[in-house]
């Protein structure tokens, strides 16, 4: 397979639009934890309340259409390869728990891909919607409609005092959470961040990797999302996120705009040595790639690099990771072998978007 192809195929349809903000907001996610009355939460569940759970979301979910979203197609864990697992992972369709964890796992998957229901995760019901740059006020409203159109088939464990309940205290109340994929790689260089994230834990949120909990912040990709679910309205929850992330927005701009009047030659010095190596490394490692491709990406929001999609750091920060190397290379790889072809893919990425800008000056001269 071509790796246009591929690539065509492998990513989301979504990652590959324009949103608000999307310099600096590469996504937004809304996700809702709900549970079934009169059933125990996943973790301490029967396999027939399990197995019960799936075939109600098969039989009153699948191939039915929902807005603009398209069909839903429904995904048993325990049907697809590991290496199918990670890839859904590293979309950010699941999650890590629920692909290793599959025996009685589903997931409920859009056809646009913009919305992914997880069912029997840590809770029964987890609707997740994706969407790209600053958009958590649209993203809100679908989630809502869609949790609108499950509760006419589930029950809900619902309390007046509590909210909704959960498997995990820290869910319970409105069950949201509320999160934004940024690149902040001026806010990171100049040690900003450092003093950012402490203040931003303080107003009830948190800052976490490109992976969530426990991961690395790989290319300057931070997610900031709440911590709070209870005692607030969703509304003003992701109020409150949207004004930090507008802060962010702010200042990160800000920075760049000091970097390019204070060090200008150094920053375009920085950037074409990442795209030289991108361009021509034959092994290079996750993060190492992953620091070369931030670099790119900002070149190429302050104009250094012309010709070349900003799309290409939410791309292949996904292509290169494990799942997509081997799903690429059509088997197992060992970690060496993945440098390898890492390498290979990143080059060969490049080099369609060479060819791309060529036939349009080759269109432009007739």
């Amino acid at each position: 397979m071509s790796l246009q192809r591929f690539i065509n195929k492998a990513i989301s349809p979504w990652m590959n639009q324009e949103g608000p903000d999307s310099d600096i907001v590469l996504s937004s996610r809304i996700r809702l934890a709900r549970n079934f009355e009169n059933m125990l939460f996943p973790t301490v569940s029967t396999n027939e309340e399990s197995q019960a759970i799936i075939s109600l979301f098969q039989e009153q979910f699948e191939k039915k259409s929902f807005d603009s979203i398209g069909e839903f197609e429904l995904l048993r864990m325990d049907e697809l390869q590991p290496i199918e697992k990670r890839v859904l992972v590293e979309k950010h369709l699941i999650s890590p728990n629920l692909a290793e964890d599959s025996t009685f796992g589903a997931c409920l998957l859009s056809e646009n891909e913009e919305v992914s229901i997880m069912i029997n995760e840590e809770d029964h019901i987890r609707i997740q919607c994706l969407y790209p740059g600053f958009q958590l006020t649209e993203a809100l409203k679908v989630a809502g409609e869609l949790d609108d159109w499950i509760e006419q088939y589930v029950d809900y464990a619902f309390d007046e005092q509590r909210g909704y309940l959960t498997t995990c205290p820290t869910n319970v109340g409105t069950g949201l959470r509320a999160s934004v994929m940024m690149h902040l790689p001026a806010l990171i260089l100049t040690d900003q961040m450092n003093r950012i994230i402490p203040a931003i834990n303080q107003l009830g949120l948190v800052v976490r990797g490109i992976y969530g909990e426990g991961s690395e912040a790989l290319g300057n990709i931070l997610q900031i999302s709440n911590q709070m679910t209870l005692g607030k309205a969703e509304e003003d929850i992701v109020e409150d996120l949207k004004s930090v992330v507008s802060q962010l927005i702010s200042q990160e701009r800000s920075a760049r705009e000091a970097l390019v009047k204070t060090s200008n030659i150094q920053l375009e010095d920085r950037v074409y040595r990442s795209y030289g190596i991108l361009a021509n490394s034959r092994i290079i490692e996750s993060k190492e790639a992953a620091k070369c491709l931030s670099d790119v990406r900002l070149g190429i929001d302050l104009g250094f690099i012309k010709n070349i999609s900003r799309n290409i750091l939410n791309e292949l920060i996904i292509l290169t990771q494990p799942g997509f190397l081997q799903l690429y290379s059509g088997g197992a790889l060992r970690a060496n072998e993945r440098d390898i072809k890492r390498a290979t893919l990143i080059r060969e990425r490049l080099e369609l978007e060479e060819d791309k800008t060529n036939e349009s000056l080759e269109v432009d001269d007739r």
